[in-house]
């Protein structure tokens, strides 16, 4: 088999993942000194793991929190790679069975790193054999069934978890206490992104001016993840519409015709704030009605769309629905209401309401 590819599509080094010919892959950071930003949480893993390292001892399990497309994957590979052992990877929906969980535990080398990826959505029956794992790197599997069934104690060679989720307040408390070391990762700043942004041009070998990369910086709503798919974008409009070299003027006409706006808005994102504003003259309305009314999920709405424009302060979530700011009236280039008061939430003279984080 070539060498390039190793047979165990499970057992992945951190150096291999990140010089894969994957666009994404191939822009990851492969240490900790080339991660740019989340400096708290390098700061803290880098004790965890060069303590370990000085003990020569198993790091203490890592839970890495925040929403999609901040870096905890990359940090899973730096982890697996400050320590220089192999990185499994899998994800939590993928855990149905025990004996998932049970085969893949079972195939781990002294000081490897697992990796689950949306640890929040494992099968309780695998997430309760990963207890013992973590805390006695021993799993009992139960053969048999009936009064009959017995459970015979397996041992495991000593490992690191890494978990990842988008949603830290859906793991239960057992599972979330068992990891050693738990961090969260934020939004990045602007000028995180633009150094980002210079690195993967670098990478890619896109030229690309400063103030090119500050406005696609300013439109990635924070996100690694999103200012490198800009990037490349933008990298295809230059080449395909121009000599290749990204402008400011390129930059911006690339933006446009792909649908991000100013702001970082795409086309869902506008469709739902018009909906809102336009349809139901700035709420309140509901989660499910705004789903509806631009024919999408309601779980798209709520997941994808709604935590960016809440952040924005385009939209404020409140116990009788979804509201539009006056900051989303004026992004339309539509005049706000008089008697709209952001921070009580007053529409058309009815009784002010407080502003509580509600779901639909």
């Amino acid at each position: 088999m070539d060498e390039d590819f190793p047979n165990d599509e499970s057992d992945l080094t951190a150096r291999y993942l990140s010089t894969d010919g994957d666009a994404e892959t191939g822009l990851r950071p492969t240490s900790l000194d080339t991660f740019i930003g989340q400096p708290r949480v390098r700061e803290q893993l880098a004790l965890v793991l060069h303590g370990a390292r000085r003990r020569g001892a198993t790091p203490d399990h890592v839970l890495l929190s925040g929403p999609p497309g901040l870096g905890k994957t990359s940090m899973a590979m730096i982890i697996a790679g400050e320590l220089g052992t192999a990185l499994r990877i899998t994800s939590g929906p993928a855990l149905e069975r025990a004996g998932d969980l049970a085969a893949m535990l079972s195939n781990l080398v002294e000081g490897d790193v697992l990796f689950i990826d949306e640890i929040h959505r494992m099968a309780r029956p695998a997430e309760e054999m990963l207890y013992l794992a973590m805390e006695d790197f021993r799993v009992d599997v139960v053969v048999g069934k009936g009064p009959g069934a017995t459970s015979i104690p397996l041992d495991i060679a000593p490992f690191t978890l890494v978990g990842a989720t988008t949603r830290s307040g859906a793991l239960t408390g057992p599972l979330r206490d068992r990891f050693g070391f738990t961090g969260h990762m934020d939004f990045y700043e602007p000028v995180e992104l633009l150094e980002i942004l210079t690195r993967s041009a670098r990478i890619l070998g896109v030229r690309i001016d400063p103030d090119a990369a500050a406005e696609v910086a300013g439109r990635s709503r924070g996100t690694p993840r999103i200012a490198n798919r800009l990037l490349r974008r933008v990298r295809d409009y230059a080449e395909v519409r121009a000599d290749g070299i990204i402008t400011h003027p390129i930059a911006m006409a690339a933006l446009e015709v792909y649908d991000v706006d100013a702001l970082g808005l795409d086309r869902l994102d506008r469709a739902v704030l018009g909906a809102l504003v336009r349809g139901f003259g700035g709420g309140p309305v509901g989660v499910s009605t705004l789903a509806v009314a631009v024919g999408e999920e309601a779980a798209t709405v709520e997941e994808v769309c709604e935590p960016f424009l809440v952040r924005a302060g385009l939209v404020a979530r409140t116990p009788r629905g979804r509201v539009a700011t006056a900051g989303a009236w004026e992004h339309l280039g539509l005049v706000p209401p008089p008697d709209l008061v952001i921070g009580a939430i007053e529409v058309r003279g009815r009784e002010p309401q407080p502003v509580i984080d509600l779901s639909d």
